[in-house]
């Protein structure tokens, strides 16, 4: 029996969710679309937008170094296919938690300023 899987450690959810072709195609179906956890977009956004590498994008995540090394190149897969056939790339799923869910960081240092998500009450 294999183990279970071990939710990543998400500080900031994507504000858009898809991505595409500027020219709108009558096709919508399933085989013009890929999909992009929130998982492969939070590796992204530590390794390519925060600069960081994958030993600190792996802490920042709460998982091992070889998962993040798997996401990443998983996502680059993702995001050539559809730079190179035109594909729509819409970013849903994962099996992630918010920091803001997480007790064991209550003011997380990898969040942006001002970009944490919070309760309403």
């Amino acid at each position: 029996m294999s183990r279970p899987p071990k939710p990543r450690r998400v500080c900031v959810l994507p504000e858009n969710l898809s991505y595409g072709p500027l020219e709108p195609t009558m096709d919508r179906s399933e085989q013009n679309t890929i999909i992009m956890s929130v998982v492969e977009y939070e590796c992204m956004r530590l390794m390519d937008y925060e600069g960081m590498n994958q030993t600190e994008a792996a802490e920042a995540m709460g998982v091992a170094r070889s998962s993040v090394q798997r996401t990443y190149e998983s996502l680059r897969k993702k995001i050539a296919r559809c730079l190179v056939e035109g594909k729509q790339l819409h970013i849903e799923g994962g099996d992630f938690m918010l920091c803001n869910d997480l007790e064991d960081l209550p003011d997380c240092k990898n969040c942006p300023p001002g970009r944490r998500r919070r309760g309403r009450g």
